[in-house]
């Protein structure tokens, strides 16, 4: 018989691109569901690791803006006056705060003092006399003011008075404001005191009976 060379073995299938691309798409699939393992035991494994917690945000205080100190008004005051008997010219007005919070002075740092009806304006206020911070009255605190009720000379009041004005005042009004009405403050039983509205001058509120001493 002539001789017949043996049929070649088929040569194996050829990977197509669409099962290259499902392999491809497994693997990811895999690796996306896959969860994370931590390095820390929990019994005889390994747990999975967890999502940490978000602290949440804080939220903003509840309840109304603490107010602010409010200006002291005449009728949170009681008010006292009286000729001070061992300084002459000199008048010691007193308040105190007979309400249930505190009070300030900060707005009209100084009485504004109102003798009789031929003056216009109040009495100016020493500016040397002017304390470093504003008076603030507590419940039951007490502030005060002097009142040179006849400036001499080229005395405390910083005027001179070429002819005497003065008269006898036994009350006279107090504001604690501009364009408001004043209270009649009445003077204590010493009686009335003689004032010179044209030189009177007045201090600062001041904290203590020691710094009114002063002026």
């Amino acid at each position: 018989m002539p001789f017949r060379p043996a049929p070649a073995s088929p040569a194996p299938p050829r990977r197509t691109d669409a099962a290259r691309r499902a392999r491809t798409l497994a693997a990811a699939l895999l690796a996306a569901t896959a969860l994370p393992l931590t390095a820390c035991q929990d019994g005889g494994g390994y747990r999975a690791a967890l999502p940490r917690a978000v602290s949440p945000a804080p939220s903003p205080p509840s309840g109304p803006a603490p107010r602010a100190r409010d200006a002291c008004t005449p009728e949170m005051l009681r008010f006292h006056a009286g000729a001070e008997p061992h300084r002459a010219r000199h008048m010691l007005l007193t308040v105190t705060n007979i309400s249930d919070r505190t009070c300030t002075f900060a707005a009209q740092p100084y009485p504004l003092l109102h003798f009789g009806d031929h003056r216009p304006g109040p009495v100016p206020p020493l500016p040397y006399s002017r304390p470093h911070a504003p008076v603030a009255l507590p419940p039951d605190g007490t502030a005060y003011a002097v009142v040179l009720t006849d400036a001499q000379p080229g005395g405390p009041g910083g005027r001179s008075a070429p002819r005497s004005t003065a008269e006898k005042a036994s009350q006279f009004g107090v504001a604690l404001a501009e364009r408001t009405t004043p209270a009649q403050v009445g003077v204590d039983d010493h009686g009335p005191v003689r004032v010179d509205p044209d030189t009177a001058a007045v201090t600062y509120w001041q904290p203590s009976l020691a710094d009114a001493g002063r002026w």
